[in-house]
C-alpha cells in the first residue's frame, strides 16, 4: 500500500509518501508545495495544480491529512481550514478515502508523546524511515501523517483479524 501524508499549510503544503509492505514502513519520496500568486484564491489554485502533481506522479492508494487546529485568530485559521480543503480534496477526487489526525494524535503515534516538539518529530520520521531525508518541517511532518495513518490501518486490520476469529 502506498501512503500519502499531507501537512496542509497556505504557504507551504508538505507532502510524504511511504509505502507499507506487511507491518514495514519505506520511504518514496517528500517535499512541499509553495502556493503561487498574489491572490488568496490563486495561492489555492496553485496548491491544488501542485498537489495533484504528486499525486499523478506517485499513484497512493491511501491519504491522511492533518486535522486543523482553530488559535486566536479566526481569519489566519479559516485561510487555513481553506488550505486544509485542498487537502482533503485532492486524494478525494482520486478515489481515495482520507483518514484524518489530530496533531497530537500524529505525535504520539510517531514520538510516544502527544506534545513533542518539531525537532523530536523529525528524528523518529527519520529513525522508522530509514533513508528518509525530509526537505523541510512540513514534509517531515507529512511523513509523520503518512507513518500514523500506517500504524492507524495496520492496528485496524489486526482487530479486525482478531474480531473475525473470535
Amino acid at each position: 500500500m502506498r501512503i500519502i501524508g499531507i501537512d496542509p499549510g497556505l504557504r507551504v503544503m508538505g507532502w510524504g509518501v511511504i509505502d507499507m509492505v506487511g507491518s514495514r514502513l519505506h520511504h518514496v519520496e517528500n517535499g512541499q508545495c509553495r502556493s503561487k500568486g498574489d491572490s488568496l484564491a490563486d495561492r489555492l489554485l496553485s496548491l491544488h495544480q501542485q498537489l495533484s502533481d504528486v499525486m499523478a506522479r506517485l499513484s497512493p492508494t491511501a491519504a491522511a491529512v492533518e486535522q486543523t487546529f482553530v488559535n486566536r485568530d479566526g481569519a489566519a485559521t479559516l485561510k487555513l481550514g481553506q488550505a486544509r480543503g485542498i487537502a482533503l480534496l485532492v486524494p478525494a477526487a482520486a478515489g481515495l478515502v482520507v483518514g484524518e489526525y489530530a496533531p497530537n494524535h500524529v505525535k504520539k503515534s510517531v514520538v510516544g508523546v502527544g506534545h513533542a516538539d518539531k525537532s523530536q518529530v523529525q528524528h523518529m520520521v527519520k529513525i522508522q524511515l530509514a533513508g528518509a531525508t525530509p526537505v523541510g518541517a512540513d514534509a517531515a511532518d507529512a511523513l509523520a501523517i503518512a507513518i500514523c495513518h500506517a500504524h492507524h490501518l495496520q492496528t485496524g486490520a489486526k482487530w479486525a483479524s482478531a474480531k473475525g476469529a473470535a
